[in-house]
């Protein structure tokens, strides 16, 4: 406790609030500090995938709300799947579902920002990404960006917002299932030796000293931090090792999956495994508004079998408690199937998964209704969610920054981490 806080105690103490019982409201805002995810995986689903569809099937609503698809049970008695989750079924007792998230946003672009920052949108202000947030607050560690993204910027929201942007993730520029996979700046160009690196780069370095003593702009240090990390990169063993995955044999790759759900989450927990702290992949697209059934086909086997692979992959090599897992979308679909065969957009209730990283193993959640309609048990807010998340990496969601014009902004505003998520 610093001065400020002890004063404010003193003053509290006037309206019945004594130090023990401030120090213990304190604590309730804290769920276990020594659990702690030294790395994070989000494995994001854009577009609004069903929750009827994946996680949270309704096989005994109307035909008209349960939809086309069948299910599968899982390893836990009496929960169930969709039946393109087999493989995640034999898991559930690695990670928790919860079938209650709800936000008011029906629209893709804000329902991304919320689940990508923690914030409802701002006409004002543009919010870090949790990425962004964990780069800034936890650092670089092991030479590698402490931020990356697989296989590109996940979109606007996956930025660094009020922060400067020398927080912003680093993206591979190709898609790891491709035959010839290369990560973009990570090798020198065939044509350049070591020696006329070296040369160009202290030429860089007499002309960026000159320049940043005349100049001064969040984009010049930005860049500097961009070419410096790069640095880093190129001349480490351990990070040029993290990006190749030549170094899996082929009965891995083909546990995950030769595709893209299979190589992007195999290369994310090569990433994690060697330092990364914070993973966004990417991967489908889920906004199934025709032929949802056809679509839910296309798309979710693979799925399955790369998180399936992912959680038992991690676990096996210990890493699964140190590891947080999270699959999220930006929002669910809506109860009915419509008239093309499809669900439209839904934010009323919706799934997500969190596994490792002090998340309880074999965990549901919270329920939504008969009809998959609405939140019927223990509703998930998106700050909520955010603040659990932030509490598990061990950064302090309450924590003030500060936006442009000297404006302070909580990392969370008035989330709250959920204690019963927490193992």
């Amino acid at each position: 406790m610093n001065r400020r806080n002890f004063l404010s105690v003193g003053s509290l103490a006037g309206l019945g609030l004594t130090l023990p019982s401030y120090l213990k409201a304190k604590a309730e805002d804290t769920i276990n500090p020594n659990t702690k995810a030294e790395s994070v995986i989000y494995i994001y689903l854009p577009g609004g995938m069903a929750h009827q569809e994946s996680f949270g099937p309704k096989p005994l609503a109307p035909v008209e709300y349960r939809g086309p698809l069948s299910v599968v049970k899982t390893n836990l008695t009496g929960e169930v799947f969709s039946q393109y989750l087999p493989e995640t079924a034999k898991i559930a007792d690695k990670i928790t579902v919860i079938n209650s998230m709800t936000h008011s946003e029906t629209a893709h672009e804000r329902g991304t920002n919320n689940m990508f920052t923690g914030y409802r949108p701002s006409p004002a202000l543009q919010y870090p990404s949790f990425g962004a947030i964990v780069s800034h607050e936890l650092g670089v560690r092991n030479n590698l960006p402490p931020y990356v993204s697989v296989p590109q910027v996940a979109n606007e929201f996956a930025g660094t917002g009020y922060l400067s942007s020398s927080y912003s993730s680093f993206s591979l520029g190709s898609n790891p299932e491709s035959p010839n996979f290369k990560v973009r700046d990570l090798r020198l160009p065939d044509d350049i030796t070591l020696k006329r690196f070296d040369k160009r780069r202290e030429m860089l370095d007499i002309v960026n000293n000159k320049f940043s003593k005349e100049q001064s702009s969040d984009k010049l240090t930005a860049l500097d931090t961009f070419y410096e990390n790069a640095f880093d990169l190129m001349s480490s063993d351990n990070a040029i090792n993290a990006f190749d995955l030549n170094k899996e044999d082929d009965k891995t790759k083909e546990i995950y999956g030769k595709n893209a759900a299979g190589m992007r989450m195999l290369l994310s927990r090569r990433l994690v495994e060697a330092g990364v702290r914070f993973v966004t992949m990417t991967y489908g697209g889920w906004d199934h508004h025709d032929g949802i059934a056809r679509q839910m086909e296309r798309n979710l086997p693979d799925f399955d079998k790369a998180f399936g692979a992912l959680i038992n992959d991690l676990d096996d090599r210990g890493m699964l408690d140190s590891t947080l897992v999270i699959v999220g979308t930006e929002f669910g679909r809506t109860p009915k199937i419509n008239p093309t065969s499809g669900r439209d957009h839904w934010p009323k209730v919706y799934s997500t998964v969190l596994a490792g990283g002090g998340i309880k193993r074999g965990l549901f959640y919270g329920k939504s209704d008969a009809t998959g309609s609405e939140p019927l048990e223990n509703p998930v807010t998106v700050d909520n969610w955010a603040a659990t998340i932030y509490n598990l990496v061990g950064v302090d969601h309450e924590k003030t920054l500060m936006a442009p014009g000297n404006r302070p902004v909580k990392i969370i505003d008035g989330g709250k981490p959920i204690k019963e998520l927490i193992g």
